[in-house]
């Protein structure tokens, strides 16, 4: 039986267009079905993608609702009274904390021992907490996974401590206790923007900040193939200038060097990795603000066509090959 990991990265809700865009296209060239997947990694933004492929939203829906097409008649029957996504950022909430940094003892750390912290999280320490609320943000899941109820299918949502300053990874065995809702809150609750999100006494922070996109977490699980959606890295496969010139920006060469080093590892262990990451016309619809809503549609629509010219390329076949394989 072919097995199939599927892997979802940070990038906003920019990012969830681009998974929309990707999933949509390869649902389209090779016929597998990403609800499917044996294993779903989702960070921040792929988290809400992981969550709602795993509570049975299909890619053509996850698509229409990033570019603001009609639902399909499964769609509209599975999402009936469910709390339409979000259109705008939380309110600011009044500051109940004295400005600072969130974790000082995560700093004390850092500087007992400098290298210690993961670059990521030591900068989240830093920061002060954020003001925004995410509760209201995900009550949709709530709805679709009732009485704290996980999927069958592994879905691992990553999250980072802030208190310990490591990552944890809601939905493998010893995580701690919590729900569908509150891990894709914990992981999407971004610095000094979102609330540290409280879950058995801890406080959580974006996945991201230990990594955009976590594939290194799929190593040991013997998979046939792992894809990987990456919206805050560049696809360079192209040397074209303006993609180049993105890439040295504050967050897509880290994110770059990141998953670089965990396509590495899945290559050692024999897994084929299909990586799709914006192209320089992706990046361009996407913008600089990763939370600006207004951009949905146009990545979602840019993310499908590039997507699927990546699934015609040498690459895009051979893992194409193995997810045809894997279609039920």
């Amino acid at each position: 039986m072919t097995r199939i990991g599927l892997v979802l990265g940070a990038g906003g809700v920019v990012g969830q267009a681009f998974h929309a865009g990707v999933l949509a296209a390869i649902r389209d060239v090779t016929g597998w079905d990403p609800r499917q997947a044996d294993f779903v990694v989702g960070t921040s933004a792929g988290s809400v993608a992981a969550a709602s492929l795993r509570a049975g939203v299909c890619a053509e829906d996850l698509f229409a609702r990033a570019s603001g097409r009609p639902l399909t008649p499964a769609g509209l029957l599975l999402l009936n009274g469910v709390p339409a996504p979000p259109q705008s950022q939380p309110a600011l909430e009044p500051r109940t904390q004295r400005v600072g940094p969130s974790s000082p003892e995560l700093l004390g750390r850092l500087f007992a021992r400098p290298g210690a912290l993961r670059p990521g999280i030591a900068v989240s320490a830093l920061l002060p907490e954020g003001r925004r609320d995410t509760t209201s943000w995900f009550a949709g899941f709530t709805h679709l996974f009732p009485e704290g109820r996980w999927p069958e299918r592994p879905m691992w949502l990553c999250a980072v401590n802030l208190d310990e300053g490591r990552r944890v990874v809601f939905g493998t065995p010893g995580a701690p206790p919590a729900t569908v809702s509150q891990a894709v809150q914990a992981s999407c609750a971004i610095p000094a923007v979102f609330r540290p999100v409280q879950i058995g006494g801890a406080r959580y922070v974006d996945g991201g900040v230990h990594s955009p996109t976590n594939a290194d977490l799929l190593v040991a699980e013997g998979l046939d193939a792992v894809v990987v959606s990456s919206p805050m890295s560049a696809d360079m496969r192209h040397d074209d200038l303006l993609s180049l010139a993105r890439l040295r920006s504050a967050t897509r060469l880290p994110a770059k060097v990141m998953l670089s080093r965990e396509i590495r590892k899945l290559g050692e262990a024999g897994i084929p990795v299909l990586v799709f990451e914006p192209s320089a016309s992706v990046i361009g619809e996407m913008g600089l603000q990763p939370m600006d809503f207004r951009r949905r549609a146009p990545v979602a629509e840019a993310t499908i066509e590039a997507a699927k010219q990546h699934l015609d390329g040498p690459e895009g076949r051979e893992v194409g090959r193995i997810l045809m394989k894997g279609r039920s």
